[in-house]
């Protein structure tokens, strides 16, 4: 296998040549980084639309994207420099080289939360309609993003040689660490490539799914906030299955419990208990 390819052989499919990069007059710019901005784009696009049609004002949605952006992009670095910390800990300034990577899309989403409540709390206006009218572009935007870790040889799962399996070049794996000893024990005799599972696109197909639920459930609502629900427990459980097979976890500190699946799963919880108390308290009030 040559440097920068990258294959799925049991279904037929070959990528050659495959860069983490392009240059602009001289500048350059990385995939992951272009993938991201697509991604946050798209889910603008789409909130907007989905603002036209429930007769929102669309520019508040623009307003609201440019300090969700922000403080996402800080929340998202947090999250990951706490469960890394070991790796920062000796160079601090090392944190702030968003450029070598390291974002962590949990903390990316309680930031976007945070801030939706404060912005909305200081425009006066329904934070839970905004989250619903919101989150489909959100979750695109997350389906989008995913494939810039395909194009930076990441977020793989451990050996896999099934239907999606998945083949990197050795050399073009962006951090040897997630090479597990399950994945370097089944490669074969004088390759240099490993089998993985795909876990970006787990993600990301799972995302589009919950996308297209997001988009057809909207005009059967109950409750404004219950998209946002929605949005919580659809992730969570795709997130918690996942996590389990990827190589790249974060763990809670002094464990090897990963930090992203404790997440998901209070997240999946809360969101199915809260949306059937709420459709309780709805039903009490009819028969009131």
């Amino acid at each position: 296998m040559n440097a920068g390819d990258i294959a799925f052989p049991n279904l037929g499919i070959y990528f050659h040549d495959v860069p983490t990069s392009f240059s602009v007059f001289g500048f350059k710019i990385a995939f992951y980084g272009l993938l991201i901005g697509i991604g946050v784009m798209a889910g603008l696009l789409t909130a907007v639309q989905v603002a036209k049609k429930t007769n929102q004002n669309p520019d508040d949605y623009w307003d609201f994207a440019i300090w969700a952006v922000i403080f996402s992009v800080i929340g998202a670095r947090v999250y990951y420099v706490i469960f890394s910390w070991d790796d920062y800990k000796n160079d601090l300034l090392s944190i702030f080289k968003l450029r070598s990577g390291g974002l962590a899309i949990y903390g990316g989403v309680i930031a976007a939360f945070i801030t939706l409540f404060v912005w909305c709390r200081i425009k006066k206006k329904n934070p839970l309609l905004i989250g619903d009218t919101a989150m489909p572009g959100l979750i695109l935007g997350q389906a989008i993003g995913r494939w810039g870790n395909f194009m930076n040889r990441e977020v793989f799962g451990d050996y896999y040689n099934g239907l999606f399996s998945m083949q990197l070049p050795i050399a073009d794996v962006r951090d040897h660490s997630d090479i597990t000893e399950k994945i370097a024990a089944n490669i074969p005799e004088g390759a240099n490539y490993i089998n993985v599972h795909p876990t970006f696109l787990y993600e990301s197909v799972w995302n589009l799914l919950i996308f297209t639920l997001l988009l057809v459930y909207r005009k059967h609502k109950k409750f404004d906030g219950e998209l946002c629900l929605l949005y919580l427990g659809g992730y969570g459980v795709g997130r918690f299955l996942i996590e389990g097979i990827r190589t790249d976890t974060l763990f809670i500190p002094k464990t090897t419990v990963p930090v992203s699946q404790v997440l998901a799963l209070v997240l999946v919880v809360f969101a199915v208990v809260t949306d059937v108390v709420v459709r309780i308290r709805l039903k009490n009030k009819q028969v009131s």
